[in-house]
């Protein structure tokens, strides 16, 4: 698909939105008035999945519907049992987990899962011949062993203190996946897991349905029927739970707030280490000078955003870690301040022309920004970026389209990104910013390249020791603000409207992937009807 300009996208989502709202009206149904079954509930996301194997990557945050992994988190993110029975025991100085398999655990094709599944998982993963961008994660596992059927030992190559939470990863059925090819098999659009729901039906842009797992070692869920609908437009996700069609939905604070005086839906919010941010490209003679870099990160109007866009549901961002985290580094806030920003780039020898615009060498100080196309957060992101670079004479130009248009363009052309995991600052800043993956699909997307910032990720993640691990991360984050990567815009909390027929709904502490695994359906399988 080509990229769209601003204009025609807006085009596009009003017809869009005008054809549903008209379908609604013909569907009566599915409007209000209807008694929707309590078993059943329909909910809108964003995004979809590339796939649905956990050895590709699906579900490596938990929360995977159809998969369990050792371990899981609680509603307050803290780690506790899931096929494991029992936290694990850790020795050897911190080179050593093991852990003791829940007995009686069935996939849902009723096949008793073992050690021998866990073993499968985790060496596949780690197979070069797997394509799992967020190996990398598992850099500190060495060997993975079978003691017997319910004990399961991992050795590590170096003692790493958030291996525990990377086990949340969901386990695959060796007897299943193991005789497929594991990018292209069946397995990654027809899975089988031990999770609470198994998968029923995926229409690629449309929907994926589940039905509750009978079989399920946790029990029986309330809701039989879950449906996750994919719409990637904001305005028509909107317009669907308007309507009736949705029992909630993810949307950005615009929206949500349309919602306010409306007495059978409430909104919940969840905290995150989602942020927005914009790519620096360093093969681009703009993106890629450290003056441009630094001259950006001063000119943009954190607060702003924050107030203007978000409506105050997040934060300003001056780097991956939000600055509520007790791993922010402290004095790393940088000020807006477009004065310095002009300063800056006068003394580098970018000098303003005619039209405003600066140049340097007969280059001009333009580039083109991408973002994707129907979300509005990131379009709002990048105009208001936009506009800031353009009172420093530096022209960004927005274009809007799909991943599949955006990702040729990467190399050169800056995008609209996010990320963020609340696990572990290794989880996100390695992938982010580590050398060894410049360019490695949606890792480290600016190229990026410094030897400091290289050691003291590779320092962080071979110790245990939380003082050593605080410097290191302390130590990115400085060097980010000397030599800025990106230019990170805000955290982003983010906001869920739910039908009121639904009782003690809860939210966690969420990462940038939000979609099946987040949001008050977190825990669908939990979920009590209100009467």
């Amino acid at each position: 698909m080509t990229s769209r300009s601003i204009r025609r996208v807006a085009a596009t989502a009003l017809a869009a939105t005008m054809a549903l709202t008209a379908a609604a009206c013909a569907a009566p149904n599915e409007g209000r008035g209807s008694t929707k079954p309590t078993d059943t509930a329909v909910v809108g996301i964003a995004y979809e999945p590339e796939t649905l194997s956990p050895l590709l990557g699906y579900g490596k945050d938990g929360n995977s519907k159809i998969f369990d992994g050792l371990l899981t988190h609680d509603a307050e993110m803290r780690l506790k049992p899931a096929l494991a029975a029992a936290l694990p025991d850790v020795t050897d100085g911190g080179r050593t987990y093991t852990f003791t398999l829940r007995p009686g655990v069935k996939f849902s094709d009723g096949t008793p899962f073992t050690a021998d599944d866990v073993v499968f998982t985790y060496a596949t993963i780690l197979d070069e011949k797997t394509n799992n961008a967020s190996k990398a994660e598992l850099d500190a596992l060495d060997t993975v062993e079978k003691k017997d059927d319910r004990t399961v030992v991992f050795h590590l190559k170096y003692p790493y203190a958030p291996f525990a939470e990377r086990t949340v990863l969901p386990i695959a059925p060796r007897h299943l996946a193991g005789k497929q090819d594991v990018n292209t098999g069946p397995f990654t659009t027809h899975p089988v897991g031990t999770g609470p729901y198994v998968l029923t039906t995926w229409s690629k842009g449309e929907k994926l349905t589940f039905t509750a797992n009978p079989q399920y070692w946790g029990g029986a869920p309330k809701v039989k029927h879950l449906t996750m609908a994919i719409i990637k437009d904001d305005d028509i996700r909107a317009t669907r739970l308007r309507s009736g069609d949705l029992d909630g939905a993810i949307l950005p604070p615009e929206l949500a707030a349309t919602f306010k005086s409306d007495t059978d839906r409430r909104t919940l919010a969840a905290k995150t280490f989602d942020y927005r941010n914009v790519t620096l490209p360093s093969a681009n003679p703009v993106t890629g000078d450290r003056a441009v870099r630094r001259a950006l990160d001063l000119a943009v109007d954190r607060q702003a955003m924050v107030k203007g866009i978000l409506s105050g549901a997040g934060k300003p961002a001056y780097g991956p870690v939000p600055t509520d985290s007790s791993w922010f580094a402290k004095g790393t806030e940088r000020p807006h301040d477009l004065g310095k920003a002009q300063q800056i780039l006068d003394e580098a020898g970018w000098k303003k022309g005619p039209d405003g615009v600066r140049a340097k060498d007969g280059q001009r100080a333009s580039f083109t920004l991408w973002y994707l196309s129907g979300d509005k957060l990131r379009q709002e992101h990048a105009l208001a970026f936009a506009s800031d670079a353009k009172k420093a004479g530096i022209e960004a130009k927005v274009e809007s389209g799909t991943w599949e248009a955006i990702e040729p363009n990467m190399k050169q052309d800056a995008v609209l990104a996010g990320g963020g995991s609340p696990a572990d600052p290794d989880f996100d800043q390695y992938l982010l910013l580590h050398s060894s993956l410049a360019g490695d699909g949606f890792n480290n997307m600016s190229r990026y390249a410094n030897k400091t910032v290289d050691d003291q990720l590779v320092a962080a993640r071979r110790t245990d020791d939380h003082r050593t691990r605080k410097t290191a991360y302390d130590t990115i984050q400085r060097e980010l603000a000397e030599d800025p990567a990106y230019i990170f815009l805000t955290h982003v909390d983010h906001l869920y409207v739910v039908d009121d027929r639904w009782k003690d709904l809860t939210t966690q502490v969420e990462p940038h992937d939000h979609g099946l695994a987040s949001g008050p359906w977190w825990n669908a399988e939990d979920w009590q009807p209100a009467k």
